[in-house]
């Protein structure tokens, strides 16, 4: 299974092979079992500036800059275009109600992921939308073993955000200056492994969330798990096929 979706993806982007250097990993649902808060956060805020977000418009728009989403909903629901500093100021507010709701968990099987990756010698990125400093410094209390903050990308180092490659493009950079065939990229959400793609990246998508697994794969992942732990059991498999 793992050599076919290799081959496949060495094909489409014409590459000769993987020489696995880094490993690129999104934040929330990925890091953190987080999105089930980044949900009810993003309903409560957006509700005070007259914006109707559902829980699977968080789900789905996860992975994008928090401004990016705000002006994209209130243009949709609006008709109008607002300055990304008025999104600013409703993004806050959004990021004021996570951070009084209980701390994500760290997901099941990311440290054992980790370690396994970092044993094999391969460096770890942190790609994420999200620009808020508390998370990043959560980041680095909780996976301070495995990465530094000069290989965490955050929505600061972007003007544009996922599923544009710019994210992915800058962990590249700060994993070394990578080329694509160089990293893989560990996503949860479509926008994310659209980014991912777009990179030119082997892109595996690991279904924490509601989505259909399906909507993953739309998104054109190279490799698809149903869950943290079961990728972990895998890496040893996986790295033996490149």
């Amino acid at each position: 299974m793992f050599a076919v979706a290799i081959k496949q993806y060495l094909e489409r982007h014409g590459f000769e092979s993987i020489n696995l250097k880094a490993v690129l990993f999104d934040m929330d649902g990925v890091l953190y079992d987080s999105m089930p808060n980044h949900a009810v956060a993003w309903q409560e805020s957006m509700k005070k500036f007259g914006i109707e977000m559902t829980a699977d418009d968080a789900y789905a728009t996860e992975g994008a800059r928090g401004v990016d989403t705000i002006r994209m909903m209130v243009l949709k629901q609006q008709g109008r275009e607002i300055e990304e500093a008025e999104a600013q100021r409703m993004y806050d507010e959004k990021s004021r109600i996570f951070h009084e709701m209980p701390e994500a968990p760290i997901m099941p099987g990311i440290k054992e992921l980790m370690t396994q990756i970092k044993a094999g010698g391969k460096e770890i990125g942190i790609v994420t939308g999200s620009g808020q400093k508390p998370l990043i410094k959560r980041i680095l209390k909780d996976f301070g073993e495995f990465v530094d903050e000069s290989h965490i990308t955050t929505a600061y180092d972007v003007k544009r955000g996922k599923p544009n490659p710019d994210p992915y493009l800058t962990g590249l950079k700060k994993a070394g200056g990578l080329n694509p065939w160089e990293a893989f990229v560990v996503e949860n959400a479509p926008l994310g492994v659209r980014a991912g793609v777009a990179a030119r990246i082997f892109t595996i998508a690991v279904n924490t969330g509601p989505l259909p697994a399906q909507v993953l794969l739309d998104a054109n992942a190279d490799l698809l798990f149903p869950k943290m732990t079961d990728f972990s059991d895998n890496w040893k498999s996986l790295i033996m096929s490149i």
